[in-house]
């Protein structure tokens, strides 16, 4: 575990409190949404609420077709943890179910040209989020195509805690793009099945900072959205990397990159 000097708070806060990254100046002077009285506010908000309901009832028709889909046998394919190479049916540590991220890796990269989109994917992930996911039987780990000693040296420097294994020596059993993508699969005995594969918008369960973002006044503020005339708009996910490094780095670091 890396142990975080206050300097690295003092930057955090920095980012937290908008005094970092031009904030001041882009929260000057912006559109805002109309101005209403009150009941004309709940009678809008009761309206929106009605097409949200149908939004999560659709939601539920489509999880529930997922728990219908068929699944495919896995061949047999070993990844290497700290223990060393391991079969996937381990990977699940005695539990029926295993979720794994695929993490992008540029092997030999120092940790702040790492792939921020799969850095902030993982600062969800923390040991309460995957108790509650053991407790439903599932268990969580990230794969990546680099080297083993890399991908826990940013583990560490990252201050997670979730298992990691290196796919390096995989073969083609488990390889992705160059990653970013979800998978599910399902353990009956010593036989590994996959039930489920997402990629792209399709992870964003892992990524409530943008479910939050979406409840908000400006949403994500990214030039795809549908937003009104002058709402603040940047490229998708540019934000997700500021003064050189992913975001998150700047909780563990105040290392300034060169």
């Amino acid at each position: 575990m890396v142990d975080v000097p206050k300097a690295v708070s003092d930057y955090a806060n920095e980012l937290l409190t908008g005094h970092a990254c031009g904030s001041e100046n882009a929260m000057s002077e912006q559109a805002t949404p109309k101005i209403v009285p009150r009941d004309e506010w709940e009678r809008a908000r009761a309206e929106l609420l009605v097409r949200e309901k149908a939004h999560t009832r659709a939601g539920d028709e489509l999880a529930a077709a997922r728990r219908r889909l068929p699944m495919t046998r896995m061949e047999p394919v070993m990844v290497t943890g700290p223990n060393g190479p391991v079969p996937l049916n381990a990977v699940f540590e005695d539990r029926r179910m295993l979720m794994v991220y695929h993490f992008m890796w540029k092997k030999g990269a120092p940790h702040h040209k790492q792939c921020e989109g799969c850095t902030h994917s993982q600062t969800a992930m923390n040991s309460a989020v995957r108790a509650y996911l053991a407790a439903r039987d599932v268990t969580y780990a990230v794969f990546s195509s680099g080297p083993l000693d890399e991908l826990m040296a940013y583990r560490d420097f990252m201050g997670w805690t979730q298992p990691w294994y290196s796919t390096a020596d995989s073969g083609n059993a488990l390889a992705t793009r160059d990653g970013g993508d979800l998978r599910c699969y399902l353990r009956v005995g010593d036989e590994v099945f996959e039930t489920y594969a997402t990629k792209w918008r399709g992870i964003e369960a892992m990524l409530p900072t943008l479910q939050l973002l979406d409840l908000t006044a400006y949403g994500r503020q990214e030039t795809w959205e549908d937003s009104p005339a002058g709402w603040p708009q940047e490229k998708a996910g540019s934000w997700w990397r500021q003064d050189g490094r992913p975001v998150a780095q700047w909780t563990r670091t105040n290392e300034a990159v060169k």
